[in-house]
């Protein structure tokens, strides 16, 4: 069996993505009959069935699932490979770092100044800065050489090391019900309506929402009601401009909240709330010595940074 090339997969992803051929073959700006030519060659040469297929719609199949998942990562990983061999042939190469504002937890200043500290000779560092979503995307498709990201995350095809775990606050209106009170259970929250995070990968749902772990309040058997959604927030400064005119109450790291403090926002600590988790991330695949001192300059300023 011969193996399959990326013009394939490609091809594949966009007919599951839509579900639909017409619709792929536009995306994909090539006539019908070739792709679904090719998807079933494609299944011929694999021996199995990849999608089911009726004059009403068309589905993935067990097989056709999972060739979907691990074809999105063969193909960002072809671009990624691409994008860093043109960055590392460059006349001066630099070792690329993704964050998000505020996802770094007040470290990033001196992991960098440990990093410049390590060798002379190591490429000079350059800070790309990207809202909700992005850095972990900057990182996939070959843009960053590492990030700085806070969980959860999709850490598939990436290596990660902890750095700060660190508590969160409910994020109010000053004017709320709940904010004359100086500590808060989870569960006077349920029911409360949450903001959603732009780019934010399904499971991590939860997680935004103070869902994820079990509460330690109530008692056993006790479960979060449904939780109205919220307005879609794509930075801090949105997510506080909800909260603060009454349409939303949140969850911030404390870190975020001292860098944002405002008179029509109150930030009060939650009995059984997750904390937030700043990790340090890069490709499995990373044979990079400048990437590898990064991490151990990451961990050292970690290690001996005073607890958030």
């Amino acid at each position: 069996m011969s193996e399959l090339e990326v013009r394939e997969l490609r091809y594949f992803i966009a007919v599951a993505e839509e579900l639909n051929f017409s619709r792929a073959a536009q995306r994909l700006a090539i006539a019908q009959p070739p792709l679904s030519k090719a998807i079933a060659q494609m299944e011929s040469r694999l021996g199995v069935r990849l999608l089911e297929r009726t004059t009403r719609q068309v589905r993935l199949t067990t097989a056709g699932q999972v060739l979907l998942d691990q074809a999105r990562i063969a193909v960002d990983a072809v671009h990624a490979a691409a994008r860093r061999t043109r960055r590392a042939g460059r006349p001066t190469p630099r070792l690329v770092v993704a964050v998000k504002p505020g996802g770094d937890a007040g470290l990033l200043r001196e992991i960098l100044t440990a990093y410049r500290e390590t060798d002379p000779h190591l490429p000079p560092p350059e800070v790309a800065v990207g809202g909700s979503g992005e850095p972990i995307a900057m990182l996939r498709d070959g843009r960053a050489d590492v990030a700085l990201l806070r969980s959860p995350f999709d850490g598939q095809g990436l290596d990660s090391q902890t750095l700060v775990v660190e508590p969160r606050l409910a994020v109010l209106p000053a004017a709320h019900r709940l904010a004359a009170r100086p500590r808060l259970q989870l569960t006077d929250l349920w029911g409360e309506p949450i903001p959603r995070w732009k780019g934010a990968v399904p499971s991590a749902t939860a997680y935004y929402t103070g869902h994820d772990a079990p509460p330690t309040d109530g008692p056993a058997g006790t479960t979060p009601a449904g939780t109205p959604e919220g307005p879609l927030v794509a930075s801090v400064e949105q997510l506080l401009e909800v909260v603060a005119l009454g349409q939303a109450v949140a969850f911030l790291a404390r870190s975020t909240t001292k860098r944002h403090q405002r008179p029509d926002i109150a930030y009060r600590p939650v009995t059984g709330l997750s904390p937030s988790t700043v990790m340090v991330a890069w490709p499995k695949t990373s044979r990079s010595t400048a990437v590898a001192a990064f991490v151990r300059a990451a961990h050292h300023v970690a290690t001996h940074h005073p607890t958030t």
